[in-house]
């Protein structure tokens, strides 16, 4: 049996609109036959609540797409939702779908929007508090950690590249990188993490082996991270069939980045100069694009006191997602927020707050963990079936999973006695592990 995601009872309340109605004749001139002037408009839109998430709608996949952006490409269909797990990684409280929150800790601030959020430790690890840490949720452009992470595994920073047509052209947020413009990787990957840049995505996934293979490195290293939460669509973050994340695998993930010397240099970066372009000989008139400086977009960065940096990102349909992170007194803190609006404050502000009242909560509090991995031994199969997708979540097909093909190296082989047969598995052990 799999784990069932702990739902409370949602109770409804009674939310007032806010309107206000007036009567009889306001500011009437006394003079016979003249018209009454208008009351003022009143205003019906309801006032901000957090969302409420008590009752677990997000399970086992995001909200439905509200645009076309996840349909399938023409003779595929859409893939499966990702299994859930036997157990929730990360501890048993972390199976809860509403606020997790440590024994005798304090209310929580005030105006946090996000549907789902983490804040842990940045450096043991330890989860502090939580919202529907588990529920799944498109990641937007703070995927783009894993392409980060991948690429700084695999390609030389100093590596100098002539960006393309298909590079500029890349569909959603972008650096300014230009056909026939020359940019080292370490240059592709301040505008990737600085300025959230497709175009820069692009041109690192084309290093990679083209977009699919960047995207099946991605989720590969997701699924080493134990990020099983996670499947990412396209290197950039924009949506796309089978997306897929949560706040406990974006931490996870966050947590893991930090780690790595340079992207923390990349994401603490304020401004940097970034290269132009030539002018394109088959447009009249074209003009040399000159260089210009880079700044970060991340606001936490500039208005935080102790602010290590993070990523930012958005979609229509995944709307606000944000990921960051701060030092006090020696102490590090990572925050993420999924499934956000930038009312009534914006995501960084929110994350701000999270991130003072963690800081508030004693040292060592926990309800769960970023880096325990007794639950690897649960890793999803392909051949379970997932529970019943929530009122909200996207109706999938029956069809093979991103993860399907590495499925094979995963099945656990039991012992059937012998000292050959201890040895054949020690052998696939150590295969696997050198084909991650």
């Amino acid at each position: 049996m799999m784990w069932r995601r702990k739902c409370a009872v949602a109770v409804a309340g009674t939310v007032l609109s806010g309107s206000i109605a007036f009567s009889g004749v306001v500011g009437s001139s006394g003079i016979a036959g003249a018209e009454p002037a208008l009351p003022p408009p009143t205003t019906t839109e309801a006032p901000f609540t957090t969302p409420n998430t008590d009752s677990c709608p997000f399970t086992s996949s995001p909200a439905p797409a509200i645009d076309l952006s996840e349909a399938p490409a023409p003779g595929s269909t859409v893939p499966t939702a990702v299994p859930i797990p036997e157990s929730p990684v990360g501890g048993n409280k972390l199976g809860e779908c509403g606020v997790v929150l440590p024994d005798g800790a304090p209310v929580l601030p005030a105006d946090i929007a996000a549907s789902g959020w983490v804040l842990a430790d940045a450096e043991t690890g330890e989860v502090l508090a939580a919202k529907d840490p588990h529920g799944r949720y498109r990641p937007a452009s703070t995927i783009k950690m894993l392409l980060a992470l991948v690429a700084l595994d695999e390609l030389d920073l100093d590596t100098e590249i002539t960006a393309t047509a298909e590079d500029a052209d890349a569909e959603g947020s972008a650096v300014g990188i230009g056909k026939g413009g020359k940019y080292t990787n370490r240059q592709l990957m301040q505008g990737l993490v600085m300025a959230s840049g497709n175009d820069a995505a692009h041109a690192l996934a084309r290093q990679l082996g083209g977009d699919a293979a960047a995207v099946s490195k991605m989720n590969a290293l997701a699924a080493d991270l134990g990020a099983l939460d996670t499947r990412t669509a396209t290197p950039s973050g924009l949506d796309g069939p089978g997306m897929s994340s949560s706040p406990y695998d974006l931490a996870v993930i966050f947590h893991t980045a930090l780690q790595n010397p340079t992207f923390a240099g990349l994401i603490h970066t304020e401004t940097v100069e970034f290269p132009g372009f030539p002018k394109d000989p088959t447009i009249p008139d074209d003009q040399d694009r000159p260089g210009f400086t880079l700044a970060n977009d991340n606001q936490l960065l500039y208005n935080y006191d102790g602010a290590l940096g993070g990523k930012t990102g958005f979609t229509d349909d995944a709307r606000h997602t944000y990921v960051g992170a701060a030092e006090r007194n020696g102490r590090k803190l990572l925050v993420t927020l999924m499934g956000g609006e930038a009312k009534p404050i914006r995501p960084w502000e929110q994350a701000a707050r999270l991130l003072d009242y963690g800081y508030a909560l004693p040292a060592r509090t926990t309800v769960g963990s970023l880096t325990d991995r007794s639950t690897d031994d649960a890793t999803p199969d392909v051949t379970r079936t997932p529970s019943a997708a929530a009122p909200g979540s996207i109706s999938a097909a029956p069809t093979a999973t991103d993860s399907e093909s590495d499925t094979t190296d995963r099945i656990l082989i039991g012992a059937v006695g012998g000292v050959v047969v201890i040895a054949l598995v020690a052998g696939a052990v150590a295969l696997n592990r050198r084909r991650r």
